[in-house]
């Protein structure tokens, strides 16, 4: 696996200094993620350099910058933990309490007021209370990123990101909830009484097969939007990415054998949305037998990984194996998407070269691009529940905004979250779901 290490470097500050650093990190076949200079002074530049290094990668690339004679070698940066110090996210109040008048309306004795109208009429909960922007991120930590079963725990930095990302980009209130059970039943009966608090339940980083059972007794119980991000957040983002890439080389997603490598949360969510959107021929292999026997029930083939790949126009790969597609398996003309992070199934530079006409890996397909504005206009509709037109919905409208040849757009770009929003409501408000 992939981990990020951020070198502090300081050179001389002459010509060339920096770029004999530089060559060295490309003598040890390493690619630099980001860099930035700290500070100038006294004739040195402190430099703080990210690679991305393999866990076995051989550090003596330390000693080999620090034995340069324009070169120091200062240490390795915490960065990464710095802003995750503290956590990324804290309640605030959303107007001053500076009077006491204040203090008396927004608590006792004038919200007694409010909790009675809340009582005659539950739907004022959405008008007076922050119910309407209020997400509940719930996690049980049995299948944290491409970490694995870690614990909900440890899961809790990557909640509070979703946390953040929700505040950041649609102002929306996030809120980690973390579950130390992995029985299906009890994870339901524990979401189920304390869904009252939120206005929508997002499932992040539950296992397969357990998630799927879990969601579906979520959604039969719940007059609420409830999604799994793992399975359609991600599907979303993908069939936008797939929309795109039909666009550029001709080739019609519906009308194309789609190969699916790994049949897990994110795989099985990724066929079903596109099965709904009318790719007809669908392909799947995972080394579990029992997630290729539900691809064949819902109309899939299952086949080999070498079949696929021979045989698939477009490949997604939501696996979690790095480098498990050999570059002479790449087809001309082929369109790869290896998502799993933090190292793809092939790096998409690899399968350009091999042949490939469109590749890309999961730092570009995000599905931060998705659940953003899918939670949004879900509550801005007061929707009960997700439907395949709502993911549709936004997927098309993350499709229409990427530029020229991009797959996908910015993620950070809030007007995408603005439009993904309004085309989510739009389709929600359609009869019978708002």
């Amino acid at each position: 696996m992939k981990i990020p290490e951020i070198l502090m470097v300081e050179t001389v500050h002459q010509p060339g200094s920096l770029a004999k650093v530089l060559q060295v990190i490309a003598d040890a076949g390493l690619a630099i993620e980001h860099l930035s200079a700290l500070r100038r002074d006294q004739g040195k530049t402190l430099w703080e350099i990210t690679l991305e290094m393999d866990e076995e990668a051989d550090r003596s690339l330390y000693e080999r910058i620090g034995q340069l004679p324009i070169a120091r070698f200062v240490g390795k940066s915490d960065r990464v933990f710095n802003r995750h110090r503290g956590g990324k996210i804290h309640t605030v109040a959303s107007l001053p309490i500076n009077s006491r008048q204040v203090l008396r309306d927004v608590y006792t004795p004038g919200v007694a007021r409010v909790c009675l109208a809340i009582q005659k009429d539950p739907q004022a909960a959405y008008e007076f209370t922050a119910l309407g922007s209020t997400v509940a991120i719930v996690t049980n930590g049995t299948a944290v990123l491409g970490l694995g079963n870690i614990g909900a725990l440890a899961g809790l930095p990557v909640m509070e990101g979703k946390a953040a990302l929700f505040a950041d980009l649609v102002g929306l209130s996030g809120v980690p909830i973390l579950i130390n059970d992995t029985e299906p039943q009890r994870v339901v009966e524990i979401v189920t009484g304390i869904a009252t608090s939120f206005g929508a339940i997002q499932l992040e980083d539950f296992a397969a097969p357990e998630c799927f059972e879990i969601e579906r007794q979520l959604r039969a119980r719940l007059q609420k939007p409830v999604l799994h991000d793992d399975q359609h957040g991600t599907a979303v983002v993908t069939l936008a990415a797939l929309i795109n890439a039909g666009r550029h080389s001709g080739v019609d997603p519906r009308g194309s054998v789609v190969g699916q490598i790994g049949l897990g949360a994110a795989g099985t969510g990724i066929v079903r949305l596109l099965q709904a959107y009318g790719v007809r021929h669908v392909l799947g292999t995972d080394r579990n037998a029992g997630a290729v026997a539900r691809l064949v029930a819902s109309g899939g083939e299952g086949v080999t990984l070498e079949a696929l790949m021979q045989r698939a126009d477009i490949v997604i790969a939501t696996t979690g194996v790095k480098g498990l597609i050999k570059p002479q398996w790449v087809r001309k003309g082929q369109v790869i998407l290896a998502l799993s992070n933090p190292d793809p199934e092939i790096e998409p530079l690899v399968a350009r070269e091999q042949g490939a006409a469109f590749a890309a890996d999961g730092k570009g397909i995000n599905n931060v691009l998705a659940f953003p504005g899918l939670f949004k206009g879900a509550l801005q509709a007061r929707a009960r529940s997700f439907s395949d037109a709502m993911l549709m919905a936004a997927a098309d409208a993350i499709a229409g905004l990427a530029q020229g040849d991009e797959l996908v757009p910015d993620p950070l770009d809030k007007a995408v979250h603005e439009k993904v929003t309004a085309a989510v409501r739009a389709a929600a408000e359609l009869p019978g779901l708002a």
